[in-house]
């Protein structure tokens, strides 16, 4: 017999083991927040609906793993992206996605203010859905929608956003389709902000990044870039660490980077392509209080908009053209999926 024959002997609803929820947020600033609430066993995360369908809580048997600022949760009506004030709302999340016009800090090109890491990460779905359903023998759970950065007389692009995840497997992925919609050459500046935080995150846990070499953003990450792969213990008022990596990737453009806590037996895997997102960047904070590490696929560098212009390399895209990424998280349970992981990195990389 075949497995979806079996399993649903066992349970006539399948809810009671996987689903994907639509829900609202009732209390302080989240209050008015869509979101969705997926459970895959002992995988769960949610989708925020209002914000870029991005992911702002992962778990895996109960041990949490994103990183939430301190400001926490924040709907629509508390979100302020303009210069510094962004850092009051930004609640970073499991991931948040910057772009699309610019990245990194707020900047001002051709009199144009860009704020901090982009408008899209504010933008809310539409066509939003979500679907759990049979294919053969897996069950499959799925939210989709389109996100659209536009302005009169301006830009129109539209980035078009699933998340996937089959019932038994120990990942979801994040496939997204970036198009411009306007009659010009567009700038397309993406980045991809996963954040870690604790419990997982903690002074076990080590980084496996493919790199090459290691470039610090600024003085303060200067004589840090040795222990860019481990965590230390908190510590008060230390100054973020922010590394520009170049890495490697197989013949196919494929790569990875993983984050694994051995105390905890837990692991992440990361896997993406470098075709449309060739650069990578590391943001390390052991501050008391804003304790992360952000692991970071992007098609441009954390230096922003007004950087890439000012020495004519902004990323664009022509008219109707259209790019694909697709990112997948994996959860490593155990020091046996640990360990197969890390040596597959080391004979890869």
């Amino acid at each position: 017999m075949n497995a979806k024959y079996n399993l649903m002997k066992y349970a006539g609803s399948l809810q009671q083991a996987a689903y994907v929820r639509p829900f609202t947020y009732t209390e302080g600033r989240s209050r008015g927040l869509r979101a969705y609430d997926v459970k895959n066993g002992k995988m769960s995360f949610r989708v925020l609906a209002d914000k870029c369908l991005d992911v702002s809580e992962f778990s895996y048997a109960g041990v949490n793993m994103n990183f939430l600022s301190k400001p926490g949760l924040q709907g629509l009506g508390h979100y302020d992206t303009n210069g510094p004030e962004a850092q009051r709302s930004i609640m970073c999340g499991f991931f948040f996605t910057a772009g699309l016009e610019t990245i990194g800090a707020p900047c001002n090109v051709g009199g144009v203010d860009y704020p901090m890491h982009g408008r899209i990460r504010t933008t809310p779905a539409e066509y939003s859905s979500c679907d759990a359903f049979w294919e053969g023998d897996n069950y499959h759970l799925k939210i989709s929608g389109e996100m659209r950065e536009s302005m009169l007389f301006g830009e129109n692009l539209v980035l078009r956003r699933s998340i996937e995840t089959v019932y038994g497997e120990k990942s979801f992925t994040l496939t997204d389709e970036f198009e411009n919609q306007a009659f010009r050459d567009e700038p397309l500046m993406l980045l991809y902000h996963i954040n870690i935080g604790w419990p997982f995150l903690d002074d076990n846990t080590r980084l496996y990044i493919p790199t090459t070499s290691i470039t610090p953003r600024n003085a303060d990450a200067a004589g840090h870039e040795a222990d860019y792969d481990k965590m230390e213990a908190p510590k008060d008022n230390e100054p973020e660490y922010v590394f520009i990596h170049d890495i490697e990737a197989d013949s196919n453009g494929d790569t990875e980077a993983l984050a694994v806590n051995p105390v905890l037996g837990l692991g992440l895997k990361i896997a993406w392509n470098v075709k449309y997102l060739p650069h990578f960047m590391e943001w390390k904070s052991i501050a008391s209080g804003d304790y992360v590490v952000g692991l970071e696929p992007a098609n441009s560098l954390v230096h922003g908009r007004a950087w890439h212009e000012k020495h004519g390399d902004t990323h664009k895209l022509a008219p109707f053209a259209k790019e694909k990424n697709v990112l997948t998280f994996t959860i490593l349970d155990g020091e046996s999926e640990i360990n197969e992981a890390v040596n597959a990195f080391n004979q890869k990389f």
